[in-house]
């Protein structure tokens, strides 16, 4: 509480001030009309108390300019407001400087406001300190504004994390599901070469031979297909040269045909997963067509895939000299490697030039 005589000097000390600006003064009169909240506090009386306030200090605050004077600017604070900020104000007005700050403050009902405060020291003619202005500004509404935006942007980042929790489970459901569609395909088609392997070893025909053969070839490359994608990390692509080349290796080495030379010119081409099966079928025709026409003897076969200029090139070309082989089943793989020409969108181009041969295969990127 403050005390009848600091009550009184604050008083006197007030009017001191106002008979040395007539009322005619602008700086008076400014003062007192603006709608800026300010105040005026004495630094040389005890407890730095408020000698003046104007009008449109009372309105934000809800104090009287009667109220007011004698009291300590700290009647403003409360339970929330920043103590670090108070102690910045106070250090400020030890050390006589100007000081901004952003403070939470409390008008007489109890009702918050955020106050931008501005103090100044006022010096007379000799520099000594005998007054503190204060002005006020009430942003209480941008503050809220603040508040409003974090609270949606902590919602929003909220919900986004939620989604995004969502389709994570849901890709580690679908990813689980493809990889179990996935072996029970590969697990199929093990079991059907199974069958096939029994049945040619039970067959004496060599019409049903060859036929079982030619079905056993082709189960065998879609589950190498099968096999690259269940045991990349990225099952949903393929990579058609990674396939390519096991395919010719592995059908080389099963020959024991060291007669004839491999070459191969591979670059990456990832594919969709779901363009695998004909791609896959599209190189194994290829490479199995050079080879059923050029058994008899040795020669050269080369594969090549790669990009060129926005376009997927496949390239088989062989040496092989031309032996008799089974034009139904060159019909059949032709037919083969027609459909999945079409299901890729792709063009095929066919050169013979005695016993070279060379095929190009060809479609544009995704």
């Amino acid at each position: 509480m403050v005390d009848e005589n600091q009550l009184r000097d604050a008083r006197d000390a007030g009017e001191r001030l106002l008979s040395s600006h007539p009322s005619e003064d602008p700086f008076a009169a400014a003062f007192k009309a603006t709608r800026m909240p300010m105040l005026i506090t004495d630094p040389r009386q005890h407890d730095n108390p408020i000698i003046f306030s104007n009008r449109a200090f009372s309105q934000l605050t809800g104090y009287s300019q009667f109220e007011l004077v004698g009291q300590n600017c700290r009647l403003l604070q409360g339970p929330d407001t920043d103590r670090k900020a108070v102690t910045r104000i106070r250090h400020a007005v030890a050390q006589e400087r100007d000081i901004a700050v952003d403070v939470l403050n409390y008008r007489k009902d109890g009702s918050t406001f955020w106050n931008a405060l501005f103090v100044s020291p006022v010096r007379n003619q000799e520099g000594a300190v005998i007054y503190f202005f204060a002005s006020q500004l009430d942003f209480t509404s941008m503050k809220n504004r603040e508040a409003d935006l974090a609270r949606a942007r902590q919602d929003a980042e909220r919900e986004v994390a939620s989604r995004t929790a969502e389709l994570r489970d849901a890709l580690a459901t679908k990813t689980s599901l493809v990889h179990e569609v996935d072996h029970l395909v590969k697990n199929n088609l093990l079991t059907i070469a199974t069958i096939i392997k029994l049945q040619l070893r039970m067959t004496t025909d060599s019409t049903v031979e060859r036929t079982l053969k030619s079905v056993l070839n082709r189960v065998e490359a879609l589950n190498t297909v099968q096999r690259k994608l269940l045991n990349e990390e990225r099952f949903s692509e393929f990579n058609v040269a990674d396939f390519g080349q096991e395919l010719v290796t592995n059908i080389v080495e099963s020959l024991k045909r060291p007669d004839i030379l491999l070459t191969m010119d591979l670059s990456p081409v990832v594919v969709p997963a779901a363009k695998a099966t004909p791609f896959a079928l599209i190189i194994n025709e290829l490479v199995g067509d050079a080879f059923r026409r050029g058994l008899g003897e040795g020669g050269q076969i080369h594969l090549g895939i790669r990009r060129i200029n926005g376009h997927f090139l496949i390239r088989v070309a062989d040496t092989l000299t031309q032996i008799q082989f089974d034009r139904e089943d060159e019909a059949f793989s032709r037919a083969l490697v027609d459909a999945s020409i079409r299901q890729l969108n792709a063009m095929i181009e066919r050169h013979v030039d005695g016993n070279q041969t060379e095929v190009r295969v060809t479609l544009a990127e995704d």
